[in-house]
């Protein structure tokens, strides 16, 4: 029976309640040993009536053994395995034990653990319960956290039990205090029989803290209780509330509860007793004192505390004893981790055994587990070189368990012990270099890569000071690389330095953009992008990283994906499909935090202001680039600071204040570092001209013409062409500019460019009195932003359809609010959520559920559940007719710039 708990109660009454109208979620409950958050899951178990209830807790002996808790949990369920998308199913299964390890992706791991869960809530729904979650093992922990913070559209409740102040990022919380005066009493009262005085006195001293409340009464002596005699000063706590009772037991008894303590496996724990003697009637004592319950084939403590009060109690040579008769009887993982624990000293044999289990936790996504007994095996190595080998690779995994502090750690004590080797020292500062440039500061980045003697570390160098905006340094590198045999990557960092020095670069650009055809590694990919992007042929560009992005979300990239969504959600905004370039950055972020990756966190902030800008939506796109500005600026990462600024301009561009516009261009140009980034100058220029333009300021337009006709020289494609020709349109005089703007307007690839270039060629048609040529572009723009809900641009085009004489229909929300109206086709997707457009997407290009699913990291029934959502909301009732209204929508990406 639990006293006093009615506001927890009803916390939990209502997180099963929510998830039983199919609106799920997680609820973290935090206290203190003896709190009685035990007891409250044990009551959540028992509220859901039909609900399936799955169940696991945390060991602090199984803390190290790589899913052991969602082995637990999920077992009951894995026949529902075949439901999920193969990738999420056989990464599953592989991290389960039930088939070979498979991609070791974790994002891909744990979409499959929500995928799972959400199969097993079917159909009256599911409480999955998770006890002492401060010991269960990374990579199962990291999993569930990725489910409990996606349950929002699934019938599932996720209660989770966490003891002191770890921390659960991203899900609520709520403090299982100790308890009131009334309710401790009413508590001691079922159980002892205690003075008035005697009763206030432990409820005070206690904190009211449950199990210390009942320990400590029973262990009072009957003077204490009556309160003839003094309360215990101080009184017993923590693993000393057991301590009596572990004292008391048979030697044989202590002996397997001190077996128990650190192993789980009850078979183990039998059989190792029986070899050390303890004797058949060990297991049934401890059970009859209330220490233990076997549960299938766990032996489990009734309480944390018990088992620390058997570990304290036992010496340093019992305890070894214990791991090495277990160590026998085990195999695999837990012989490894078994053997570590009777480990005296360091010892090569043990080492080289918990190396191998790590390289099977690595295997199955396990990254978390796989650095700690990388980190255990490197303490127990006692050669340096191999020692400094296994805490280098115990970094990698800790960066791709996304914790970038613990990897930037463990490089540093390799670095210790690497001495003179000359090549481990090398990869130990590749990888320093990566990891500064993922979370870190970009421009050491570049100082730690530039002293790499190989042409991957130099290619990272180059990456490294490309977002910088360290123009010689990228330059330095191309020089570097052009000594290096003829191949891909050697001509693009050769190529790139070369035109960025000024010299002839484009002939080894082109050579490396012919061989795009036998690319397979989305790093590659985005490579051949950065090619094109030097060239000026940035629609071949952005075509590059969409493509890097469709490789990448089904190849396993071990955490590297939200790098890549960076340049794949920069294609979807200049493309002008910002819904879909929103949705894309936003999972960016998201997937960013949960790697630890700050810059990129930062770059798909600064995107998302960028799109907001494109909106007219100013305190989204001011929040967007300050959050952006404040990981950026201090990083040293010049890109990103860069379109966050260039974000703020854009806005001013979009909503008609040519003048401030003009004046943070400007500033961008003359920062020279920072948000001076130079690949956003000249990127930006298309957009600088038009505002200096705008603002009357020939001069500064012409000027930028110029820079940009320079930088164009070698561009092929009718994109670039058609945006040069609009440049020189805006600043000729009106009979002229009509001709560049009109071959402009038929050299266009891309419909969003297209209709900016049709607005300013209706604005001059209509200026020149043409009105009736005016009309046909600005209805086409009209269209065009009103689709991509770009609507500063719409209200623009309104305003001047209007104006050439054209009495245009206003919509319900058209130009007087801050968004146009678009048309049936644009309404509709425009009432989409980000996830839902990404769906119905990738229902347009003929994905199934289960493919949508394992591309986006959902699960088949979330991906169904969206359908069901999306059809009413679009008026129609199949696949078929929603591909229609996305494939009207959309258009092929041919932006004017990556930035």
């Amino acid at each position: 029976m639990l006293y006093g708990r009615s506001v927890e109660t009803a916390a939990i009454d209502e997180l099963i309640d929510r998830a039983r109208k199919g609106s799920g979620g997680a609820l973290v409950l935090r206290g203190e040993a003896g709190a009685g958050k035990t007891a409250l899951l044990d009551q959540a178990a028992s509220r859901g009536g039909p609900m399936r209830v799955l169940r696991t807790t945390g060991v602090e002996a199984e803390a190290d053994l790589a899913f052991a808790a969602l082995h637990q949990l999920l077992l009951p369920v894995t026949g529902l395995l075949d439901a999920l998308p193969e990738p999420q199913a056989e990464a599953v299964r592989g991290a389960l034990g039930l088939a070979p390890a498979g991609s070791g992706d974790r994002f891909l791991l744990a979409a499959g653990v929500l995928s799972l869960l959400a199969e097993a809530a079917a159909p009256d729904g599911l409480i999955c319960v998770v006890d002492d979650f401060q010991w269960v093992d990374r990579p199962s922990a990291d999993a569930l956290l990725f489910a409990a913070r996606r349950l929002g559209t699934e019938p599932i409740a996720m209660p989770l039990a966490v003891r002191g102040d770890m921390p659960v990022k991203g899900l609520p919380s709520l403090e299982i205090a100790g308890l009131a005066g009334p309710a401790a009493a009413e508590l001691l009262d079922a159980g002892f029989t205690l003075a008035a005085r005697v009763r206030r006195d432990l409820v005070a001293l206690t904190g009211g803290n449950p199990l210390a409340l009942r320990e400590t009464a029973r262990l009072l002596t009957p003077a204490q209780r009556a309160g003839r005699e003094p309360l215990p000063d101080p009184l017993p706590g923590g693993a000393q509330l057991f301590g009596d009772r572990v004292a008391a037991l048979s030697a044989g008894a202590r002996l397997t509860a001190l077996l128990a303590a650190v192993e789980s496996d009850v078979d183990l724990v039998l059989r190792a007793a029986g070899r050390l003697g303890a004797g058949e009637a060990a297991l049934p004592e401890l059970e009859s004192a209330g220490l233990v319950a076997v549960s299938g084939t766990h032996v489990r403590f009734r309480h944390p505390l018990i088992r620390s009060a058997v570990h304290e109690t036992a010496s340093p040579a019992g305890r070894r004893e214990a791991h090495a008769a277990l160590a026998e009887l085990s195999g695999g993982d837990r012989r490894a981790w078994h053997l570590a624990g009777a480990a005296l000293g360091q010892d090569e044999s043990v080492a080289a055994a918990l190396a191998l289990a790590a390289e099977r936790d690595r295997d199955r996504g396990g990254y978390g587990a796989a650095a700690t007994a990388l980190t255990r095996a490197a303490e127990l190595t006692p050669e340096p070189l191999v020692r400094a080998r296994r805490l280098k690779d115990a970094a990698v995994a800790a960066w791709l368990g996304g914790r970038p502090g613990q990897a930037e750690s463990l490089l540093a004590e390799a670095r210790e012990f690497a001495g003179t080797d000359a090549a481990l020292t090398m990869e130990i500062a590749q990888l320093r270099g990566r990891f500064e440039l993922n979370s870190g500061d970009a421009a050491e980045a570049v100082r730690i890569l530039s002293a790499g003697d190989t042409l991957d570390m130099l290619a990272d160098a180059a990456e490294a000071a490309s977002y910088v905006g360290d123009t010689a340094a990228i330059v330095e590198f191309g020089r570097r690389a052009a000594a290096f045999p003829e191949g891909f990557l050697r001509d693009v960092l050769a190529g790139i330095g070369a035109t960025l020095a000024g010299g002839d670069g484009h002939a080894l650009l082109r050579r490396a953009l012919g061989r795009t055809g036998e690319l397979r590694e989305a790093a590659d990919f985005l490579w051949a992008s950065a090619a094109a992007s030097h060239l000026g042929e940035v629609d071949l560009s952005a075509e590059l990283a969409e493509r890097a992005g469709r490789v990448a979300r089904v190849s396993g990239m071990t955490g590297q994906l939200p790098v890549v969504l960076e340049f794949v959600a920069t294609a979807e905004r200049l493309a002008g499909r910002l819904a879909e370039s929103r949705a894309v950055s936003e999972e960016g972020l998201e997937l960013a935090r949960e790697a630890g990756y700050a810059n990129t966190v930062a770059a798909h902030l600064a995107n998302l202001a960028a799109v907001a800008a494109l909106r007219g939506e100013e305190e989204p796109c001011g929040r967007y680039a300050r959050e952006a500005l404040a990981i950026a600026v201090p990083h040293r990462v010049g890109l990103r600071a860069g379109l966050a600024a260039y974000a703020l301009a854009m806005l001013d561009l979009c909503l008609g204040r040519f003048g401030a516009a003009h004046d943070r261009f400007t500033a961008i140009v003359t920062a020279g570092s920072g948000t001076g980034h130079p690949t956003v100058v000249w990127r930006s220029t298309p957009d600088r001209i038009e505002a200096a333009a705008g603002a009357g300021d020939a001069d500064a337009a012409l000027a930028a013409l110029e820079a940009y006709e320079r930088w164009s020289a070698h561009a092929g494609t009718a994109e670039s062409r058609a945006l040069l020709a609009r440049c020189r349109g805006l600043v000729l005089p009106d009979d002229r500019a009509v001709e560049a703007l009109g071959e402009a307007s038929r050299l266009h690839a891309n419909p969003f460019e297209a209709a900016r270039t049709g607005l300013l060629l209706g604005e001059r048609l209509r200026r020149t009195h043409r009105p009736g040529e005016a009309r046909v572009h600005l209805r086409a723009a009209l269209e065009t932003f009103r689709r991509a809900g770009a609507a500063p641009w719409a209200r623009r085009a309104y305003s001047e359809l209007r104006a050439a004489g054209e009495s245009v229909r206003r919509e319900k929300d058209a130009p007087a609010t801050p968004e146009v109206a678009p048309d049936v086709r644009g309404t509709a997707l425009d009432a989409l959520t980000p996830q839902e457009l990404r769906i119905a997407t990738l229902v347009a290009d003929g994905a199934t559920s289960k493919e949508i699913a394992a591309r986006l990291f959902l699960s088949p029934r979330t991906v169904e559940y969206h359908l069901y959502k999306i059809y009413p909301k679009l008026g129609i009732t199949s696949r078929t007719e929603l591909a229609r209204l996305v494939v009207l929508r959309k258009a092929p990406a041919a932006p004017h710039s990556m930035l």
